[in-house]
């Protein structure tokens, strides 16, 4: 197929963030077995593993439950308060791409093709990761703390970025490495690409999968697009 045919069938293309833009779930697992730490309980490899894609209110009440205190809503801002303080300093320095994301990004940039950041993280810790990422490569962002609490796998994150660029998310295809977040987008209508990385991601409708973004330009999303 070529790059004029490949933009006239995806009228967008939406990016999740961590895992899948940048390595970075490296450093939330660091600042979640921080965190816990600092509550007084123990973390499992299979809780942490749930936690991946989830905003930042679900991933508080998890470690305190986790560490058997109570969850109530200051006891969550609380939390979320040390982890967005920890985020903070580890998200200072340039954050580690996930193979091919960049190139991907720039691909569908150089083919006109509008993009979307939509991230369960806040928007505050967005802005620091945009400093690797660019903010020039995307044309919105929507982020975990601008959905009215309806955060991934609920579709409202996916369904807002189209909105916003007054697209049809079934013309879309939306590149996930999570559970929540490829649930998130199949549920919007969008086609979703899965790049699986710290968490094995089941088959279901309207998902392809792919083992890295290497590669990965708009002729390519259009023919996964139609393969569904």
């Amino acid at each position: 197929m070529d790059e004029e045919s490949a933009v006239d069938d995806v009228a967008a293309v939406f990016w999740d963030m961590d895992g899948t833009l940048v390595d970075s779930e490296k450093l939330w697992t660091v600042a979640l077995y921080g965190a816990v730490d600092w509550l007084g309980g123990t973390l499992t490899p299979e809780q942490r593993s749930a936690l991946v894609g989830a905003n930042m209110a679900v991933t508080s009440r998890s470690l305190l439950e986790a560490s058997g205190k109570p969850a109530d809503d200051a006891a969550i801002a609380e939390v979320s308060d040390w982890i967005r303080n920890r985020i903070k300093t580890l998200f200072a320095d340039a954050i580690p791409w996930r193979d091919g994301a960049r190139d991907a990004l720039l691909a569908v940039r150089a083919a006109g093709v509008p993009s979307a950041l939509v991230t369960s993280t806040e928007r505050e810790l967005t802005e620091l990761a945009l400093r690797t990422i660019g903010h020039d490569m995307f044309d919105v962002t929507v982020c975990g703390d601008e959905v009215d609490g309806l955060n991934k796998p609920h579709p409202e994150p996916y369904l807002r970025a189209a909105r916003l660029l007054g697209v049809d998310p079934a013309r879309c295809v939306a590149v996930e490495d999570s559970p929540v977040g490829a649930e998130s987008a199949a549920a919007a209508g969008c086609t979703v690409l899965v790049v699986p990385h710290e968490v094995p991601v089941q088959p279901g409708r309207r998902r392809v999968f792919r083992s890295s973004l290497v590669g990965v330009d708009v002729p390519t999303l259009a023919e996964l697009a139609r393969s569904v």
